[in-house]
Protein backbone atom coordinates (compact mmCIF):
# COMPACT_ATOMS: atom_id res chain seq x y z
CA UNK A 1 0.00 0.00 0.00
CA UNK A 2 1.37 3.39 -1.41
CA UNK A 3 1.52 5.98 1.60
CA UNK A 4 -0.41 9.27 0.86
CA UNK A 5 2.19 12.38 0.64
CA UNK A 6 4.94 10.10 2.22
CA UNK A 7 2.93 9.82 5.19
CA UNK A 8 1.58 6.31 6.94
CA UNK A 9 -1.81 5.55 6.04
CA UNK A 10 -4.34 5.52 9.26
CA UNK A 11 -7.05 3.26 10.43
CA UNK A 12 -9.22 3.20 12.86
CA UNK A 13 -11.11 0.09 14.58
CA UNK A 14 -14.37 -0.02 16.39
CA UNK A 15 -14.89 -2.70 18.47
CA UNK A 16 -11.90 -4.39 20.94
CA UNK A 17 -13.31 -7.98 20.36
CA UNK A 18 -11.71 -11.10 18.66
CA UNK A 19 -12.23 -9.35 15.20
CA UNK A 20 -10.98 -6.02 15.98
CA UNK A 21 -8.08 -7.13 17.69
CA UNK A 22 -7.13 -9.66 15.16
CA UNK A 23 -8.02 -6.89 12.10
CA UNK A 24 -6.07 -4.58 14.05
CA UNK A 25 -2.96 -6.66 14.66
CA UNK A 26 -2.49 -7.52 10.74
CA UNK A 27 -2.99 -3.93 10.29
CA UNK A 28 -0.38 -2.75 12.74
CA UNK A 29 2.26 -5.41 11.45
CA UNK A 30 1.66 -4.55 7.49
CA UNK A 31 2.77 -0.62 8.62
CA UNK A 32 -0.70 0.97 9.25
CA UNK A 33 -0.95 3.33 11.96
CA UNK A 34 -4.05 2.08 13.63
CA UNK A 35 -6.29 3.30 16.75
CA UNK A 36 -8.71 0.47 18.03
CA UNK A 37 -11.36 1.95 19.66
CA UNK A 38 -13.43 0.14 22.67
CA UNK A 39 -16.47 1.21 24.93
CA UNK A 40 -15.64 -1.09 27.47
CA UNK A 41 -12.56 -0.46 30.18
CA UNK A 42 -11.52 -4.15 29.09
CA UNK A 43 -10.48 -5.76 25.81
CA UNK A 44 -12.56 -9.42 24.44
CA UNK A 45 -15.56 -8.01 23.33
CA UNK A 46 -18.56 -11.24 24.26
CA UNK A 47 -15.35 -13.07 25.10
CA UNK A 48 -13.73 -11.46 27.74
CA UNK A 49 -13.39 -11.23 31.60
CA UNK A 50 -13.34 -8.53 34.63
CA UNK A 51 -13.60 -8.39 38.36
CA UNK A 52 -17.40 -9.34 38.93
CA UNK A 53 -18.05 -6.87 41.68
CA UNK A 54 -20.19 -9.21 43.97
CA UNK A 55 -18.15 -11.52 44.49
CA UNK A 56 -14.67 -9.89 44.20
CA UNK A 57 -13.57 -12.41 41.65
CA UNK A 58 -11.97 -12.12 38.10
CA UNK A 59 -14.64 -14.01 35.87
CA UNK A 60 -14.98 -14.87 32.18
CA UNK A 61 -18.69 -13.81 30.75
CA UNK A 62 -19.04 -16.86 29.39
CA UNK A 63 -16.69 -19.95 28.76
CA UNK A 64 -15.45 -19.98 25.40
CA UNK A 65 -13.54 -23.30 23.69
CA UNK A 66 -11.71 -23.74 20.58
CA UNK A 67 -10.90 -26.88 18.59
CA UNK A 68 -7.85 -28.08 16.76
CA UNK A 69 -9.50 -26.95 13.08
CA UNK A 70 -9.69 -23.12 14.11
CA UNK A 71 -6.55 -23.12 12.43
CA UNK A 72 -6.77 -18.64 12.06
CA UNK A 73 -7.88 -18.32 16.00
CA UNK A 74 -4.56 -20.94 16.13
CA UNK A 75 -2.78 -18.57 14.14
CA UNK A 76 -3.43 -15.12 16.26
CA UNK A 77 -2.64 -16.56 19.48
CA UNK A 78 0.75 -17.80 18.27
CA UNK A 79 0.70 -14.30 16.67
CA UNK A 80 0.15 -12.53 20.52
CA UNK A 81 2.43 -14.86 22.04
CA UNK A 82 -0.41 -16.78 23.81
CA UNK A 83 -0.21 -20.24 22.25
CA UNK A 84 0.83 -21.40 25.93
CA UNK A 85 -1.76 -20.44 27.64
CA UNK A 86 -4.32 -23.06 25.91
CA UNK A 87 -5.06 -26.67 28.00
CA UNK A 88 -5.01 -29.24 25.36
CA UNK A 89 -7.51 -32.46 25.71
CA UNK A 90 -8.39 -35.43 23.18
CA UNK A 91 -11.30 -36.38 25.60
CA UNK A 92 -15.09 -35.82 26.14
CA UNK A 93 -16.63 -37.20 29.46
CA UNK A 94 -20.64 -37.23 29.51
CA UNK A 95 -21.87 -37.72 32.94
CA UNK A 96 -25.62 -38.94 33.16
CA UNK A 97 -27.91 -38.05 36.22
CA UNK A 98 -26.44 -39.97 38.95
CA UNK A 99 -22.70 -39.64 37.91
CA UNK A 100 -22.40 -42.58 35.57
CA UNK A 101 -19.74 -41.23 33.26
CA UNK A 102 -18.86 -42.65 29.62
CA UNK A 103 -15.83 -40.96 27.44
CA UNK A 104 -15.44 -40.36 23.83
CA UNK A 105 -11.42 -40.07 22.93
CA UNK A 106 -9.57 -41.01 19.83
CA UNK A 107 -7.62 -43.90 19.47
CA UNK A 108 -5.22 -45.42 16.32
CA UNK A 109 -7.74 -45.74 13.90
CA UNK A 110 -7.58 -42.81 11.01
CA UNK A 111 -10.14 -39.87 11.22
CA UNK A 112 -13.06 -40.32 11.07
CA UNK A 113 -13.26 -43.87 12.60
CA UNK A 114 -11.08 -42.25 15.64
CA UNK A 115 -13.16 -42.11 18.22
CA UNK A 116 -15.15 -45.23 16.76
CA UNK A 117 -13.94 -47.53 19.73
CA UNK A 118 -14.74 -45.20 22.39
CA UNK A 119 -18.25 -44.05 20.72
CA UNK A 120 -19.77 -47.92 20.60
CA UNK A 121 -18.90 -48.24 24.13
CA UNK A 122 -20.26 -45.61 25.84
CA UNK A 123 -23.01 -46.06 28.31
CA UNK A 124 -25.09 -43.14 27.63
CA UNK A 125 -26.35 -44.49 24.35
CA UNK A 126 -28.11 -47.78 23.29
CA UNK A 127 -27.22 -49.18 20.27
CA UNK A 128 -30.03 -49.09 18.54
CA UNK A 129 -29.24 -45.09 19.14
CA UNK A 130 -25.75 -45.62 18.03
CA UNK A 131 -26.81 -47.43 14.85
CA UNK A 132 -28.28 -44.32 13.92
CA UNK A 133 -25.70 -41.99 14.50
CA UNK A 134 -23.41 -44.21 12.24
CA UNK A 135 -25.71 -43.97 9.77
CA UNK A 136 -26.17 -39.71 9.90
CA UNK A 137 -21.96 -39.28 10.29
CA UNK A 138 -22.02 -41.44 6.72
CA UNK A 139 -24.41 -38.97 5.43
CA UNK A 140 -22.75 -35.58 6.59
CA UNK A 141 -19.19 -36.32 7.04
CA UNK A 142 -18.09 -36.97 3.20
CA UNK A 143 -19.39 -34.07 1.41
CA UNK A 144 -20.09 -30.34 2.09
CA UNK A 145 -23.66 -29.92 3.07
CA UNK A 146 -25.84 -26.89 1.47
CA UNK A 147 -28.18 -24.86 3.13
CA UNK A 148 -32.33 -25.97 1.73
CA UNK A 149 -33.86 -24.11 4.18
CA UNK A 150 -34.46 -27.22 6.31
CA UNK A 151 -33.69 -27.34 10.03
CA UNK A 152 -31.19 -29.98 11.65
CA UNK A 153 -33.97 -31.09 13.73
CA UNK A 154 -36.44 -31.98 10.81
CA UNK A 155 -32.88 -33.53 8.95
CA UNK A 156 -32.48 -35.25 11.89
CA UNK A 157 -35.86 -36.93 12.09
CA UNK A 158 -36.39 -37.47 8.23
CA UNK A 159 -32.78 -39.46 8.89
CA UNK A 160 -33.91 -41.59 11.30
CA UNK A 161 -32.13 -40.96 14.77
CA UNK A 162 -33.90 -41.56 17.70
CA UNK A 163 -35.29 -39.32 20.32
CA UNK A 164 -32.23 -40.61 22.76
CA UNK A 165 -29.52 -40.12 20.18
CA UNK A 166 -31.13 -36.53 19.44
CA UNK A 167 -31.14 -35.74 23.22
CA UNK A 168 -27.95 -37.13 24.47
CA UNK A 169 -25.63 -36.83 21.63
CA UNK A 170 -26.54 -34.33 18.73
CA UNK A 171 -28.41 -31.69 21.15
CA UNK A 172 -25.37 -31.33 23.52
CA UNK A 173 -22.93 -30.96 20.50
CA UNK A 174 -24.46 -28.70 18.85
CA UNK A 175 -26.56 -26.44 21.01
CA UNK A 176 -23.11 -26.10 22.54
CA UNK A 177 -21.24 -25.41 19.39
CA UNK A 178 -23.69 -22.82 17.63
CA UNK A 179 -25.95 -21.38 20.69
CA UNK A 180 -29.14 -22.18 19.46
CA UNK A 181 -31.86 -25.20 19.17
CA UNK A 182 -31.72 -28.07 16.44
CA UNK A 183 -35.38 -26.76 15.71
CA UNK A 184 -33.86 -23.37 14.66
CA UNK A 185 -29.76 -24.36 13.21
CA UNK A 186 -29.66 -24.73 9.26
CA UNK A 187 -28.59 -28.57 8.17
CA UNK A 188 -25.06 -26.67 6.28
CA UNK A 189 -24.19 -24.92 9.95
CA UNK A 190 -24.82 -28.38 11.98
CA UNK A 191 -23.39 -30.22 9.17
CA UNK A 192 -20.04 -28.15 8.81
CA UNK A 193 -19.37 -28.34 12.65
CA UNK A 194 -19.26 -31.94 12.55
CA UNK A 195 -17.44 -32.48 9.51
CA UNK A 196 -14.79 -30.05 11.08
CA UNK A 197 -14.78 -31.60 14.53
CA UNK A 198 -14.00 -35.19 12.31
CA UNK A 199 -12.02 -34.45 9.63
CA UNK A 200 -8.64 -35.40 11.00
CA UNK A 201 -7.91 -36.58 15.09
CA UNK A 202 -6.26 -32.41 15.50
CA UNK A 203 -9.44 -31.55 14.49
CA UNK A 204 -11.07 -32.62 17.57
CA UNK A 205 -8.98 -31.78 19.78
CA UNK A 206 -10.75 -29.36 23.05
CA UNK A 207 -8.62 -26.17 23.77
CA UNK A 208 -9.74 -24.40 27.05
CA UNK A 209 -7.76 -21.28 27.89
CA UNK A 210 -6.04 -21.57 31.01
CA UNK A 211 -6.07 -18.17 32.33
CA UNK A 212 -8.73 -15.23 32.46
CA UNK A 213 -10.29 -14.27 28.80
CA UNK A 214 -9.06 -10.16 29.07
CA UNK A 215 -5.63 -11.53 30.05
CA UNK A 216 -5.49 -13.69 27.10
CA UNK A 217 -6.31 -10.90 24.88
CA UNK A 218 -4.25 -7.77 26.79
CA UNK A 219 -1.29 -9.41 25.01
CA UNK A 220 -2.68 -8.31 21.69
CA UNK A 221 -2.70 -4.69 22.95
CA UNK A 222 0.84 -5.08 23.38
CA UNK A 223 0.96 -6.55 19.95
CA UNK A 224 -0.51 -3.40 18.58
CA UNK A 225 1.18 -0.62 20.69
CA UNK A 226 4.01 -2.33 20.00
CA UNK A 227 4.19 -1.51 16.27
CA UNK A 228 2.97 2.27 16.95
CA UNK A 229 -0.65 1.59 17.71
CA UNK A 230 -2.87 2.77 20.03
CA UNK A 231 -5.82 1.48 21.96
CA UNK A 232 -8.67 3.61 23.03
CA UNK A 233 -10.50 1.98 26.12
CA UNK A 234 -14.09 3.67 27.62
CA UNK A 235 -14.15 5.64 24.67
CA UNK A 236 -17.16 4.63 22.47
CA UNK A 237 -18.10 5.61 19.20
CA UNK A 238 -21.53 7.46 18.55
CA UNK A 239 -21.09 7.43 14.83
CA UNK A 240 -18.84 7.20 11.89
CA UNK A 241 -19.56 9.89 8.72
CA UNK A 242 -17.65 10.58 5.38
CA UNK A 243 -15.75 14.09 4.91
CA UNK A 244 -14.43 13.84 0.77
CA UNK A 245 -14.38 10.24 1.18
CA UNK A 246 -12.24 9.99 4.27
CA UNK A 247 -14.46 8.39 7.31
CA UNK A 248 -14.72 10.14 10.48
CA UNK A 249 -15.79 9.15 13.50
CA UNK A 250 -17.39 10.53 16.63
CA UNK A 251 -17.18 10.29 20.26
CA UNK A 252 -18.25 11.51 23.20
CA UNK A 253 -15.58 13.94 23.51
CA UNK A 254 -14.14 14.77 20.00
CA UNK A 255 -13.88 13.35 16.32
CA UNK A 256 -10.98 11.25 14.84
CA UNK A 257 -10.33 10.93 10.66
CA UNK A 258 -8.93 8.58 9.43
CA UNK A 259 -7.74 6.90 5.81
CA UNK A 260 -9.52 3.43 6.51
CA UNK A 261 -11.78 2.67 8.70
CA UNK A 262 -13.32 -1.16 10.28
CA UNK A 263 -16.05 -1.54 12.08
CA UNK A 264 -15.69 -5.01 13.91
CA UNK A 265 -19.33 -4.80 16.21
CA UNK A 266 -21.53 -7.31 16.49
CA UNK A 267 -24.77 -6.79 13.72
CA UNK A 268 -27.11 -5.21 16.74
CA UNK A 269 -24.41 -2.14 17.51
CA UNK A 270 -24.30 -1.60 13.89
CA UNK A 271 -27.23 0.41 12.67
CA UNK A 272 -26.23 3.17 15.13
CA UNK A 273 -22.66 3.57 13.69
CA UNK A 274 -24.10 3.98 9.65
CA UNK A 275 -23.70 7.17 8.07
CA UNK A 276 -27.39 8.04 7.78
CA UNK A 277 -26.97 7.41 3.70
CA UNK A 278 -29.11 5.83 1.29
CA UNK A 279 -25.64 3.82 0.05
CA UNK A 280 -26.17 2.08 4.02
CA UNK A 281 -29.51 0.98 3.15
CA UNK A 282 -28.44 -2.80 1.67
CA UNK A 283 -26.71 -3.10 4.53
CA UNK A 284 -29.58 -1.93 7.12
CA UNK A 285 -31.70 -4.34 5.21
CA UNK A 286 -29.61 -7.46 5.86
CA UNK A 287 -28.82 -6.55 9.38
CA UNK A 288 -32.89 -6.69 9.68
CA UNK A 289 -32.87 -10.26 9.27
CA UNK A 290 -30.14 -11.60 12.18
CA UNK A 291 -31.41 -12.68 15.41
CA UNK A 292 -29.42 -13.15 18.65
CA UNK A 293 -29.26 -16.34 21.00
CA UNK A 294 -28.17 -16.21 24.42
CA UNK A 295 -25.77 -17.61 26.70
CA UNK A 296 -26.17 -17.95 30.51
CA UNK A 297 -22.90 -18.71 32.52
CA UNK A 298 -23.39 -19.87 36.06
CA UNK A 299 -20.39 -19.45 38.49
CA UNK A 300 -20.40 -21.22 42.08
CA UNK A 301 -17.37 -21.60 44.46
CA UNK A 302 -17.85 -24.40 46.83
CA UNK A 303 -15.95 -24.84 50.15
CA UNK A 304 -14.49 -28.62 48.89
CA UNK A 305 -13.38 -30.52 45.63
CA UNK A 306 -16.69 -31.74 43.78
CA UNK A 307 -14.92 -33.40 41.39
CA UNK A 308 -11.60 -34.52 39.76
CA UNK A 309 -12.89 -33.68 36.27
CA UNK A 310 -11.68 -30.27 34.20
CA UNK A 311 -14.34 -30.14 32.08
CA UNK A 312 -17.68 -32.25 31.27
CA UNK A 313 -21.14 -32.57 28.90
CA UNK A 314 -23.80 -33.16 31.49
CA UNK A 315 -26.81 -34.99 29.86
CA UNK A 316 -30.69 -34.54 30.45
CA UNK A 317 -30.74 -31.55 32.14
CA UNK A 318 -30.81 -27.82 31.66
CA UNK A 319 -27.02 -27.71 32.34
CA UNK A 320 -25.35 -28.29 29.23
CA UNK A 321 -21.25 -28.07 30.75
CA UNK A 322 -19.22 -28.02 33.48
CA UNK A 323 -15.97 -26.10 33.58
CA UNK A 324 -13.88 -26.83 36.66
CA UNK A 325 -11.97 -23.52 36.40
CA UNK A 326 -9.72 -24.19 39.61
CA UNK A 327 -8.41 -26.91 37.76
CA UNK A 328 -8.26 -25.54 34.47
CA UNK A 329 -6.49 -22.43 36.02
CA UNK A 330 -4.01 -23.89 38.42
CA UNK A 331 -5.22 -22.59 41.14
CA UNK A 332 -4.09 -24.35 44.53
CA UNK A 333 -7.50 -24.28 46.81
CA UNK A 334 -9.31 -27.51 48.90
CA UNK A 335 -12.39 -25.55 47.05
CA UNK A 336 -13.70 -25.94 43.90
CA UNK A 337 -14.75 -23.23 41.47
CA UNK A 338 -16.98 -24.14 38.32
CA UNK A 339 -18.56 -23.06 35.64
CA UNK A 340 -21.74 -23.92 34.27
CA UNK A 341 -23.20 -23.26 30.98
CA UNK A 342 -26.26 -23.23 29.00
CA UNK A 343 -26.32 -22.71 25.58
CA UNK A 344 -29.20 -21.29 23.99
CA UNK A 345 -30.64 -20.13 27.28
CA UNK A 346 -33.93 -18.23 26.36
CA UNK A 347 -35.81 -20.71 29.17
CA UNK A 348 -33.63 -18.84 31.75
CA UNK A 349 -33.56 -14.88 30.39
CA UNK A 350 -36.96 -14.16 32.95
CA UNK A 351 -35.80 -16.30 35.46
CA UNK A 352 -34.24 -14.65 38.37
CA UNK A 353 -30.05 -14.83 39.47
CA UNK A 354 -31.98 -17.14 42.71
CA UNK A 355 -33.66 -19.11 40.91
CA UNK A 356 -30.90 -19.86 38.31
CA UNK A 357 -28.86 -20.50 41.43
CA UNK A 358 -31.24 -22.87 42.99
CA UNK A 359 -31.32 -24.73 39.51
CA UNK A 360 -28.31 -25.27 38.82
CA UNK A 361 -27.28 -26.50 42.58
CA UNK A 362 -29.76 -28.82 42.20
CA UNK A 363 -28.25 -30.07 38.97
CA UNK A 364 -24.70 -30.43 40.03
CA UNK A 365 -25.42 -32.13 43.16
CA UNK A 366 -27.15 -34.84 40.42
CA UNK A 367 -23.86 -35.13 38.52
CA UNK A 368 -21.50 -34.72 41.56
CA UNK A 369 -21.87 -36.63 44.68
CA UNK A 370 -19.20 -34.75 46.61
CA UNK A 371 -21.14 -31.57 45.78
CA UNK A 372 -24.32 -32.76 48.02
CA UNK A 373 -21.93 -32.44 51.17
CA UNK A 374 -20.12 -29.04 49.56
CA UNK A 375 -21.10 -25.45 50.81
CA UNK A 376 -21.68 -22.47 48.65
CA UNK A 377 -19.38 -19.82 49.61
CA UNK A 378 -20.38 -17.86 46.57
CA UNK A 379 -22.35 -17.30 42.71
CA UNK A 380 -23.52 -15.21 40.42
CA UNK A 381 -25.09 -15.57 36.82
CA UNK A 382 -23.62 -13.76 33.64
CA UNK A 383 -26.41 -13.58 30.96
CA UNK A 384 -24.98 -12.97 27.35
CA UNK A 385 -28.61 -11.85 25.62
CA UNK A 386 -27.01 -11.33 22.33
CA UNK A 387 -23.98 -14.00 22.99
CA UNK A 388 -24.25 -14.76 19.35
CA UNK A 389 -26.80 -14.39 15.83
CA UNK A 390 -29.27 -17.14 15.26
CA UNK A 391 -27.68 -19.88 12.62
CA UNK A 392 -31.10 -20.33 11.13
CA UNK A 393 -31.49 -21.74 7.74
CA UNK A 394 -31.18 -18.75 5.06
CA UNK A 395 -29.63 -16.79 7.31
CA UNK A 396 -25.78 -16.90 5.28
CA UNK A 397 -27.57 -15.41 2.41
CA UNK A 398 -27.84 -12.18 4.75
CA UNK A 399 -24.24 -12.01 5.90
CA UNK A 400 -22.48 -9.39 3.81
CA UNK A 401 -18.75 -9.03 2.62
CA UNK A 402 -16.28 -7.58 3.92
CA UNK A 403 -16.63 -4.66 1.48
CA UNK A 404 -19.04 -2.34 1.95
CA UNK A 405 -20.72 1.06 -0.55
CA UNK A 406 -17.57 2.70 0.59
CA UNK A 407 -14.39 2.13 -0.70
CA UNK A 408 -12.27 3.58 2.86
CA UNK A 409 -15.01 1.35 5.46
CA UNK A 410 -15.04 -1.95 5.83
CA UNK A 411 -16.79 -4.91 8.06
CA UNK A 412 -15.71 -7.37 10.37
CA UNK A 413 -17.34 -9.54 13.12
CA UNK A 414 -18.50 -13.38 13.44
CA UNK A 415 -21.64 -12.40 11.99
CA UNK A 416 -20.14 -11.64 8.56
CA UNK A 417 -19.70 -13.77 5.22
CA UNK A 418 -16.62 -15.79 6.96
CA UNK A 419 -17.80 -19.13 5.93
CA UNK A 420 -18.01 -20.31 9.56
CA UNK A 421 -20.29 -19.83 12.58
CA UNK A 422 -20.16 -17.25 15.38
CA UNK A 423 -17.33 -18.73 16.84
CA UNK A 424 -14.08 -17.53 18.20
CA UNK A 425 -12.01 -18.80 14.64
CA UNK A 426 -15.45 -16.98 12.69
CA UNK A 427 -14.62 -14.13 14.42
CA UNK A 428 -10.98 -13.81 13.95
CA UNK A 429 -11.44 -15.18 10.09
CA UNK A 430 -13.71 -11.66 10.05
CA UNK A 431 -10.66 -10.03 11.68
CA UNK A 432 -8.44 -11.28 8.85
CA UNK A 433 -10.11 -11.11 6.16
CA UNK A 434 -11.45 -7.20 6.60
CA UNK A 435 -7.88 -6.09 6.58
CA UNK A 436 -6.96 -8.06 3.49
CA UNK A 437 -9.89 -6.34 1.73
CA UNK A 438 -8.02 -3.19 2.83
CA UNK A 439 -4.63 -4.01 1.97
CA UNK A 440 -5.57 -5.67 -1.39
CA UNK A 441 -3.07 -7.86 -1.67
CA UNK A 442 -1.83 -9.15 1.62
CA UNK A 443 -2.71 -12.34 3.29
CA UNK A 444 -3.19 -12.87 6.70
CA UNK A 445 -6.21 -16.01 6.49
CA UNK A 446 -4.79 -19.54 6.75
CA UNK A 447 -5.96 -22.19 5.05
CA UNK A 448 -8.46 -24.67 7.17
CA UNK A 449 -6.66 -27.98 8.70
CA UNK A 450 -6.08 -30.30 6.19
CA UNK A 451 -8.02 -33.52 6.10
CA UNK A 452 -6.45 -36.77 7.54
CA UNK A 453 -6.99 -40.52 7.20
CA UNK A 454 -9.59 -41.32 5.30
CA UNK A 455 -11.30 -38.07 5.38
CA UNK A 456 -8.67 -37.31 2.60
CA UNK A 457 -11.01 -39.03 0.19
CA UNK A 458 -13.85 -36.66 0.13
CA UNK A 459 -11.50 -33.53 -0.05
Amino acid sequence: MNDRLGQTPTAGVIGGGLAGLSASCALAESGLRVTLFERRPYLGGRASSYQHPATGEIIDNCQHVLFGSCTNLIEFYKRIGVAGKIRWSDRMTFIEPGGRRSSLRSSFLPAPLHSAPSFWSVSFLDFTDKLAIARAMALLLPFVVRDNGDTFLGWLQKHGQTKQAIARFWNPILVSALSEDLDRISVSAAAQVVRESMKSVEAGRMGIPMIPLTELYAAAQDYITERGGEVRLRCGVENVRFDQGSPVLSFADGSARFDFMILAVPYFAMAALLPPEEAARPLREKIAHFESSSITGIHLWFDRKITDLPHAVLLDRTIQWMFHKSELQGRSSDGSYIELVVSSSKGLIEKSRQEIIDLALREVREFFPEARSANLLKSTVIKEFNATYSPRPGIDGYRPAHQTSWPSLFLAGDWTATGWPATMEGAVRSGYGAAEALLRGRRFLVPDLAAGGLMRLFG
